[in-house]
């Protein structure tokens, strides 16, 4: 078997430094960063997503920037190919590449790729469940549509198990059977991973998270949303519906104020935060290590395979 490329990975709930931490290293060993983020793949959305500055980027590759008009939908499966042959050319070029983010789905997408038993996947029925899976209301309903189609499986998968749901919907759909009934394998990946999480006392992070949010408005959010709205983003664009963007845009209305913009913001983030947490908690391959300790360094480097 042709040995497998290796790709590190950097996550951890928002707020929790990893992007510092990214910059970094990857500057030290002199990899490629892969940004692994859901609003982060949108032209113009800089300052609510967080998004590498243009000097960050001068200083390390950044990819998978930039990849969509905030008009468009932007599918986990689309970010998949597109990561795919993102990596394969930074490896035809003699790179490492690190990926950076917290959008769970996201990973599991390239940790785990899949092969629906022994059935092929229909690509645009793919498309369309991990569209669907990408708010609450879409993974319950994605659950209750398992529960028709095969009330064994969905009694075994919470609703935050998409990869399996989707799965199981996928196949059940196409053979008339119950996935229970079937064999299930993930398919051969050309790649390696090996994913780290920074974590720290859920206190101390909530206050970063709020600190961080102070930050965006004082950078500009409001002006950022309304150039986004002037431009032509319709308010119901899947661009618009992320944090720090769906709350801003009551606020440019003149439905609320801007204090309670911030608060609606901060709480929305935490909530992500902590549903993210609760997300990589259920890969059981992750390293964690604590992002406020002296030997943070150390550990970063020996959980990420650096040698020294």
């Amino acid at each position: 078997m042709t040995e497998r490329i290796l790709c590190r990975v950097l996550t951890g709930p928002t707020g929790s430094g990893k992007s510092e931490w990214a910059m970094k290293l990857a500057k030290e060993q002199d990899w490629d960063i892969l940004c692994m983020d859901s609003m982060q793949i949108y032209r113009g959305m800089d300052i609510g997503t967080a998004k590498p500055t243009r000097s960050e980027q001068e200083q390390v590759p950044h990819y998978l920037l930039d990849l969509a008009d905030p008009t468009e939908a932007f599918s986990v499966a689309r970010y998949r190919e597109i990561a795919e042959e993102t990596i394969l050319e930074s490896h035809r070029r003699g790179r490492q590449v690190l990926f950076v983010g917290g959008t769970g789905l996201y990973l599991q997408a390239m940790m785990h790729p899949m092969i629906m038993g022994e059935v092929e996947a229909d690509s645009r029925r793919r498309e369309e469940l991990l569209e669907q899976a990408l708010t609450p209301e879409g993974r319950r309903a994605l659950q209750e549509r398992l529960r028709e189609l095969d009330p064994v499986t969905a009694e075994k998968l919470p609703v935050q198990d998409v990869r399996r749901i989707i799965r199981a919907i996928e196949v059940s759909e196409k053979t008339g059977h119950p996935f229970s009934e079937q064999p299930e394998r993930e398919t051969q990946s050309p790649f390696a991973w090996r994913a780290v999480s920074l974590q720290m006392e859920r206190k101390t992070l909530y206050e970063r998270i709020n600190r961080r949010v102070i930050r965006m408005m004082e950078q500009g959010l409001v002006r950022e949303v309304a150039e986004l709205l002037r431009s032509g983003v319709p308010e119901t664009a899947q661009s618009m519906n992320g944090i720090g963007y769906r709350q801003i845009i009551p606020l440019l209305k003149g439905e609320i104020q801007e204090a309670d913009a911030v608060t609606e913001i901060q709480l929305a983030s935490r909530h992500y935060a902590k549903r993210q947490m609760t997300f990589l908690r259920r890969e059981e391959t992750i390293r964690y290590v604590e992002a406020l300790q002296p030997d943070t360094e150390e550990e970063l480097r020996k959980a990420l395979g650096i040698e020294t």
